[in-house]
Order: structure tokens, then sequence, then C-alpha cells
């Protein structure tokens, strides 16, 4: 492992300027405001390089790649998805770590043969081909916790007995191997949605026990299951879309992705040698991701 160095921080400069639902709103404040961070050794910046055409094509269909380059809002696409490939390597060559990945354009909407909901490549599922054909990594969990099921890379890793794929939505599922697993959120708990499932609350919980009980049902679906499953990485896939007032409001505030943020750092060092890479979803606001983004990547590089 490089010296003094515990997390990357993937990033490319496209990614302010046009990202995901916006044009560089999302992320104005990047990566400047990071800079505090990247004071403390602990921490180091990768740029990242474009996906080759060659990997996009062992995931996906060539009509998906046609499709990609002709969508205005995937022109990211190829530098999202190769910077969560670059943290990916990086971690398991022992550069680094873990690792935060910023994106530009989206994953996990992305299946063998469609794509939509703001995604274009799926990054995760292009990290483990990487991964398996050049190191020999071949077992892998993720988490996502976007606001909305990512039903690209349960396409893709359907029959893959090596993958892991819990998924926090609004479905309750779960496999005959027992690896592919939806979990229902508590929207019931959120005191942000006047109306639930047609009904009103009542009596709506404080935003503390709304994060609490995001983050107790998060570790309830994933962490022993990830513990007895072994993986040799983990991916996190990150949505603050679930944040109060962002586009997928679940009434979350930035504690609940503090706390799961712990958990996984944690869930890594016990299962897979620290191995972790945050792969950022789905979110809107810029506000938002100033305030919840940067104490994540302090806590993955323990600064917290």
């Amino acid at each position: 492992m490089t010296k003094g160095i515990t997390t990357g921080i993937v990033y490319h400069p496209s990614f302010s300027r046009r990202s995901y639902l916006t044009q560089g709103s999302r992320l104005q404040d990047f990566p400047q405001i990071l800079e505090p961070l990247l004071k403390d050794p602990r921490f180091v910046l990768f740029e990242s390089p474009p996906i080759d055409e060659i990997w996009v094509l062992k995931v996906h269909t060539p009509e998906l790649l046609e499709g990609v380059y002709a969508d205005p809002l995937c022109s990211t696409a190829w530098h999202s998805a190769g910077g969560v490939v670059l943290g990916a390597e990086k971690i398991v060559l022992g550069e680094i770590r873990n690792a935060f990945a910023f994106i530009g354009a989206g994953g996990h909407h992305s299946g063998r043969d469609f794509f939509g909901g703001y995604c274009c490549f799926n990054d995760v599922v292009l990290a483990m081909t990487v991964l398996r054909e050049r190191h020999g990594v071949r077992r892998f969990a993720v988490l996502d916790t976007d606001a909305h099921h990512g039903d690209g890379t349960r396409d893709l890793v359907r029959d893959d007995p090596d993958v892991l794929h819990v998924c926090l939505c609004t479905s309750a599922y779960e496999s005959p191997d027992g690896t592919k697993v939806d979990v229902p959120v508590p929207f019931e708990a959120s005191p942000w949605r006047a109306f639930s499932w047609g009904r009103r609350l009542e009596a709506p919980e404080s935003a503390r026990d709304v994060d609490r009980r995001y983050y107790e049902t998060a570790r309830r679906a994933f962490y022993d299951r990830c513990v007895r499953f072994a993986p040799e990485l983990i991916f996190w896939y990150f949505g603050f879309d679930t944040h109060r007032g962002d586009y997928g409001d679940l009434g979350l505030t930035r504690q609940a992705y503090l706390l799961l943020a712990h958990m996984m750092k944690d869930l890594a060092e016990t299962v897979c040698n620290g191995r972790l890479e945050v792969v950022l979803g789905g979110g809107s606001r810029s506000d938002i991701a100033r305030d919840c983004i940067p104490p994540i990547i302090a806590i993955l590089g323990g600064r917290s």
C-alpha cells in the first residue's frame, strides 16, 4: 500500500460542468471543497480516465453503446465508468485501502441492453469485470441505497452466484440462493411524505428517528449477509437523492449517511481487509452534496 494513503478520491472536471440531472450544479463545489481533506496524506485525488469500449462491450450490447453515444445526457459516461474502475483497481493493487468515486452519469439503471434514468454504463459491473479478468478477483458484494431500484445491476448479476446484491427499494424479494435481495425501505417512517401509501401520517417521527430506522433496515439487510458471503471487495452505491428535499425524498438527513458510512467501513475491515468502494449515485442538490459527501470521505479515511 502506498505509504500514508488510505482513501482514494476519483473525480473528473467534467462532472462539475455536466453532471447527472443537472448541468454542473450538484457538484459545483467539487473538488475544491475537498481541499481540507487533500491536505491530509491519508487522502489522494485521482482523475477519472475514460473506459475503453472493449470493456463496455464485455458488459453491454453494441446497440446500447450506440444509444449512449447518441444521448447528450451520457456525455460523461466514459469518465464516470472509467473512474469507478480505476478506484477498484487501485484498491485491489494495494495502492489505496478504499475509495470514493464521483460520477457524472449514473450506472445502476443500465443493464445488458437497456439504459435510462440518467444512467448510461453500469460502472459497478464494469469494475467487477475488469477485476475478474485482470486481477483474478471473483467475489463481490453490493449495497445499493439509491432511492430507486438498481434494475440494471440486477439484470447483469441476476445469475451470478459470486455477487451479493442487496437493494433498498420499494419491493421485497430474495432469490433462492439468497444472493439477490430487495428490501422495502420504511416509507411510513418519513415525516416529509405527507401522504404515504394513500394515507396521511398523523404522528410523523423525528428526522433522527427516520435516519435511525433507515440505517437499521440497511444493516439488517446487508451486514450479516455480507459477513457470511465473504466478498473480496464491497461496493456501496450511495445516492443522496433519498435526502429530505431531493427528488427521491425519504426524509433522510446527513446523519443516516454517516451511520451507513461507519457501518460499511467497519464491515469492509471485518470481511475483506478494508476493500470498499463508495460509488456516487443519484441526487440533484448542490447543498446536500456539499453537506454530505466530504464527511463520508472523511470517515473512509479515518478522520472522524
